[in-house]
Parts: structure tokens; C-alpha cells; sequence
């Protein structure tokens, strides 16, 4: 029975161990991962970027590094379907006038992506999409740059149209085979003039959870990568309805 005892105890013992180990293994790692965000507003400092603030909050609180880029009042080009991208193979739009390419690269970098837009007659902001589907669209065609990395979307709205924006933003996410956390309601926030969202309590607690859930499956993914390996990509097969 004491022999019994002292193996237990042995065991008690290794198992702390190797619990501080892979902790402090963890915790050595915490700094690696990085949240890039993109704020479509024209406004720099207005409801889409309070949203996306509390989202990265809680993801800095978490130890993961973020950057918020501001794309809204960029001059961002729409997709020409030249497709300079698929031929040259060079992880780059053939439209070399605008930062496009230097964010697709944040973008590859990044560990998680994070979406933000205001609303515009119930659609995304203009600017934001024409970014949006070129620098999806180069992902794509060169190897899903984007594969894998967690990624989310918010809306900031006066009074309604935010749910389609969220939808929208979240197909750029889904056909690129990223992770999407969720919350515990859609992720849109309301005001109108900058911060009113800040009056919005439920809307603020929804980017907190948000960003809770971003946080933990970012750790998630990072430390069982190294046990569990991720699905082989597969060759994708491309129809259309008369063929």
C-alpha cells in the first residue's frame, strides 16, 4: 500500500512537472502570434474602429500583438480581372499604385485577420471591398495565402444593414479555408456619430466575446499544430451551371 502511495506521489509529481513545462512553453510562444485589422471606414477613429479596438483589446490582454490599418479613405483601385496575379505567380496584384500588396503580405504574415466595416446602403464600404476582392482573389490564385489563419468580421451601423455587411465579409473568410470564431450575437455594433457604439452595451460585450474566442483559438490552433497536423490542401475543382 505504501508503495502504492510513493508511485502515486511519483506520478503527482511528474505530472506537475511536465504542466509547468509545457506552461512555460506556452507562455514563451504567447508573443509569436499577431492579429492584423482593417478598419473600412473613411472615418479613422469612428465606430468601425471602436469595434475593432475592443475586439484587439482583448486580444493584447491575451498577449497577441495587433495592428490596425486603416483602408477607408485609401484610394484602393477595383479588381480589373487582368489576371497579371494568376500568371505571374508572384503573390502580388498586377495594380502596383495603392498598398494593396504590402497589406496582402501583412495579411500572410499575420496569424489572425480581422474585418471591419461601416455600413453603406446595407453593403460594405466601397473602398473596403475593392481591396478586399483583390487581395482575396491573389490569395487564392497562389496558394491560399490565407488558409488556416483565424479570422472575423465586424460592422458598425446607425440603425440597420449590418448583418448583410457581416455576411459579406465573412464569405471573403470562409472560401479561404480560415477559422472563424464566433460570439454570442452577430457582430455589429450601433451609432452614428464616433464612439456612440460605446453606448451600446450589448454590441460592446459581442466584440469582447469576439475577441475572447479570436484569442483562445488563436492558442488553440498554435499549440496542437505541433501534435495534430492540418488537412492536406486539395486540388480545387471549379464548375459552373452549363458545364
Amino acid at each position: 500500500m505504501s508503495h502504492l502511495r510513493r508511485k502515486g506521489r511519483l506520478d503527482a509529481m511528474q505530472a506537475e512537472q511536465e504542466l509547468a513545462r509545457v506552461g512555460t512553453n506556452l507562455e514563451k510562444r504567447r508573443i509569436q502570434l499577431k492579429v492584423i485589422a482593417f478598419n473600412g471606414s473613411p472615418n479613422k477613429e469612428g465606430n468601425t474602429a471602436c469595434s475593432l479596438q475592443i475586439v484587439l483589446d482583448q486580444l493584447e490582454g491575451a498577449g497577441i500583438e495587433t495592428e490596425m490599418i486603416h483602408v477607408g479613405k485609401k484610394k484602393i483601385q477595383g479588381c480589373i480581372a487582368c489576371y497579371g496575379c494568376v500568371k505571374n505567380q508572384n503573390e502580388a496584384c498586377a495594380i502596383k499604385n495603392d498598398p494593396v500588396n504590402e497589406w496582402i503580405q501583412k495579411m500572410k504574415a499575420a496569424d489572425g485577420i480581422l474585418l471591419g466595416s461601416p455600413v453603406h446602403f446595407a453593403g460594405v464600404a466601397g473602398t473596403m471591398k475593392s481591396f478586399l476582392d483583390r487581395a482575396f482573389f491573389v490569395s487564392s490564385v497562389n496558394g491560399n495565402l490565407f488558409r488556416h489563419k483565424v479570422g472575423a468580421a465586424v460592422a458598425a451601423v446607425r440603425r440597420s444593414g449590418g448583418i448583410p455587411v457581416v455576411d459579406t465579409l465573412n464569405h471573403y473568410i470562409n472560401y479561404s479555408e480560415m477559422i472563424m470564431p464566433s460570439s454570442n450575437y452577430w457582430n455589429v455594433a450601433h451609432g452614428l456619430k464616433p464612439g456612440e457604439m460605446e453606448q451600446d452595451g450589448e454590441g460592446k460585450q459581442v466584440m469582447e466575446v469576439l475577441g475572447k474566442n479570436m484569442a483562445w483559438i488563436m492558442r488553440l490552433i498554435e499549440h496542437g499544430k505541433e501534435h495534430i497536423p492540418a488537412p492536406e490542401p486539395v486540388e480545387k475543382i471549379m464548375t459552373n451551371f452549363i458545364r
